[in-house]
């Protein structure tokens, strides 16, 4: 049986930008905030906390060779200031990290595997995405680095002296990649024998994802784990979520991305979030942010008939 997590949830805003070209993410925490994702968590009975704005460390990272990387420095800044706050608010609840781009996971993993640590159990991460964002410093071309985090995380070569050192990797065994269209062949061959379990948008067209999702969560609650969901805005098509910067078509359904949160909120066992790449410069009204607003309140909890009638 899977143990039971703090109802508490604690909101941590991650206006992170450091990691993409484009301007606009550093307001996400703002937009989810006015998207009402507080008080929809309320309104399930939880406890509730807004923890503010985490700000990032001074980190001194010397120049990469790799001359397409851009705010190196800063990125590590904001992942090790990530790490400290995940530790810390995972120690009696539920962190919801409230993005700003996908590099933000580089530290809001590290400090979930800390806490997993400190438990004395393993780590799973379910990615949620378009992108595998496997680059390492040396392969990435765009040196955006929102396109690194798993490399980091797994502990992959050529982060040392750029990147806080990583006390706790994860075993790419204990990560489940949903959704992804849009692969680098040096992610791609980054991705073979890795261990990692990998359903693109073909398997989900040809299969469904209850089934793979189901076994992730067995293999989750039979070692006991923590489970971390990484949730990136380009997770979804684009006809229903416009507001980020890295739009790949052929994106999860409404339905298709509810029917997740709400068999994730069944299994008990998650015990943090991100919810990242939101870009309310790019958004249309609002809906984007909505959007994810309401995946969150399905994964913590709201049924389908208790679902509002919005009109845009």
């Amino acid at each position: 049986m899977a143990a039971r997590h703090p109802e508490r949830c604690i909101l941590v805003g991650a206006p992170v930008q450091s990691g993409t070209d484009r301007l606009g993410c550093d307001m996400g925490p703002s937009a989810y905030r006015a998207a009402g994702l507080p008080g929809a968590l309320r309104d399930l009975g939880l406890p509730v906390e807004d923890a503010g704005t985490v700000v990032p460390r001074p980190f001194d990272a010397p120049a990469h060779p790799n001359r397409a990387i851009h705010h190196l420095a800063e990125t590590a800044g904001w992942t090790l200031a990530l790490t400290e706050a995940a530790f810390r608010a995972s120690e009696a609840a539920r962190p919801i990290f409230l993005g700003g781009d996908h590099s933000l996971s580089a530290g809001t993993v590290a400090g979930m595997a800390l806490r997993a640590q400190a438990e004395g159990r393993p780590l799973f991460l379910l990615w949620l995405d378009a992108h595998a964002d496997l680059h390492t410093l040396d392969t990435t071309t765009s040196g955006n680095l929102h396109g690194v985090p798993l490399a980091y995380l797994t502990g992959r070569p050529g982060f040392a002296g750029y990147f806080p050192p990583l006390a706790a990797a994860l075993d790419p065994a204990r990560i489940c990649m949903v959704g992804l269209r849009s692969v680098d062949p040096a992610e791609r061959a980054a991705l073979t024998g890795s261990g990692a379990r990998v359903h693109d948008m073909r398997d989900i067209d040809e299969t469904g994802i209850v089934a793979p999702l189901r076994d992730f969560l067995g293999d989750v609650a039979a070692a006991e784990g923590l489970l971390h969901v990484s949730l990136d805005v380009d997770f979804l098509d684009p006809g229903i979520a416009p507001g980020v910067g890295t739009t790949v078509p052929g994106g999860a359904t409404f339905r298709e991305a509810h029917l997740i949160m709400e068999l994730l909120h069944d299994s008990g066992l998650v015990r943090s979030l991100d919810l990242v790449e939101l870009n309310p410069f790019l958004d249309e009204r609002g809906r984007t942010a909505l959007l994810m607003a309401d995946l969150a309140a399905s994964l913590f909890g709201r049924r389908i008939l208790d679902r509002p009638t919005r009109s845009f």
